[in-house]
C-alpha cells in the first residue's frame, strides 16, 4: 500500500502534495513502482499534529481521488476517521476506508462503510494526535491490543459491517512507545491468530525506528522500514503501508519468498517417530 499523504504537514515526504497534479503523479508512479493499492489521505496523523475540518480534508482528497479513479488500475483507499469524508470519498472512487482510530473517533463511520459495502482497516490506536502518548500505558501491549482491536470489530460488526469486509492494523507507533511498537512486531503471528482477519501493519518511517538508527530523520529511515516490512511479512501481514515504494516492493517480493520456501519445507519435512528405541 503506497502513501500518499495530500498535506502541507506530513513527517515523512520530501515535499508537500497538496497541488492534486503533483499527488496524482506520485499516486502513478507508485502504481508504476509496484503498489498494490494507493492510501490517500487529507489529515497527518502524526504525534501532535492538528485536527483538520472535514471540509478542508474535503477539499484537499477529493480532485486526487477524481482524478486517479479513471487512471489507476488498483483500488483505492482514504485513510479518515471522519463519516463525512469517508462517505464522499467512496462516491469519488475510494474502496477501502482507513481508520486510525479505529471506530472510536467517529462511529458514525461504521454506519456508512456497512451501507457502501467498502472494506474497513480497523487501526489501533488511543486518543488523538495530541494525547497519544500520554496513553501509551499497557499491562501487556499485545494483550491490550487484541482486547481493544476486537471491541473495534464489534462496534463493526454491530453496525452491519461483514466480518470479511475487515481488516486489522495493530498501530505501530500510535499512543504506543518505541519498545510497544517493537514488541508488537515481534508478536504479530500471536495477534493475526488471535483477531483471525487479514492484517495490515505501517512501519514506515516512523519515530520507533529513530533510537535504533541513531536519531536518523525520517527521509533517512528506509533501511530501517526495510527490517520492520521484512519482520511483518514473514509473520503475516497481508499489507504493508510504505511511503518508498519501489524499493520495499523488492523487499516484500523476497520476503514472501522466503515465508514460501518456510512454509514448503514445513509441508515436506517428514514426520519424526514417536516411538523409543
Amino acid at each position: 500500500m503506497g502513501i500518499l499523504n495530500v498535506t502541507p504537514d506530513s513527517f515523512a515526504d520530501s515535499k508537500p502534495l497538496l497541488d492534486p497534479a503533483n499527488a496524482v503523479a506520485a499516486a502513478l508512479r507508485m502504481e508504476a513502482d509496484g503498489a498494490d493499492l494507493i492510501d490517500v489521505g487529507g489529515e497527518s496523523t502524526r504525534p501532535g499534529a492538528d485536527a483538520v475540518p472535514a471540509g478542508e480534508e474535503l477539499r484537499r482528497v477529493l480532485p486526487v481521488l477524481h482524478a486517479l479513479r479513471e487512471r489507476v488500475g488498483i483500488p483505492l483507499s482514504i485513510d479518515t476517521y471522519k463519516s463525512d469524508v469517508a462517505r464522499a470519498a467512496i462516491e469519488a472512487g475510494a474502496v477501502i476506508v482507513n481508520d486510525v482510530s479505529g471506530l472510536q473517533r467517529d462511529p458514525a463511520l461504521a454506519h456508512d462503510v456497512a451501507v457502501a459495502g467498502a472494506a474497513l482497516i480497523l487501526m489501533h490506536s488511543r486518543g488523538s494526535s495530541k494525547t497519544m502518548y500520554t496513553e501509551a500505558v499497557y499491562d501487556d501491549v499485545l494483550t491490550d491490543v487484541i482486547r481493544e482491536l476486537r471491541e473495534s470489530i464489534a462496534t463493526a460488526l454491530d453496525a452491519g459491517i461483514r466480518s470479511e469486509q475487515i481488516l486489522v492494523d495493530p498501530g505501530v507507533g500510535f499512543a504506543k512507545r518505541a519498545s510497544h511498537s517493537y514488541g508488537v512486531l515481534a508478536r504479530l503471528p500471536a495477534l493475526a491468530a488471535a483477531l483471525d482477519r487479514p492484517m495490515l501493519v505501517g512501519p514506515s518511517r516512523k519515530s520507533f525506528l529513530r533510537e535504533a538508527l541513531g536519531g536518523r530523520p525520517a527521509l533517512e529511515r528506509d533501511w530501517g522500514t526495510a527490517a520492520a516490512v521484512t519482520a511483518a511479512v514473514l509473520a503475516g501481514a497481508h499489507i504493508v503501508r510504505v511511503h518508498a515504494v519501489a524499493e520495499m516492493a523488492q523487499v516484500v517480493k523476497v520476503t514472501e519468498e522466503i515465508r514460501r520456501a518456510g512454509l514448503r519445507a514445513k509441508e515436506s519435512r517428514p514426520q519424526r517417530c514417536s516411538e523409543s528405541f
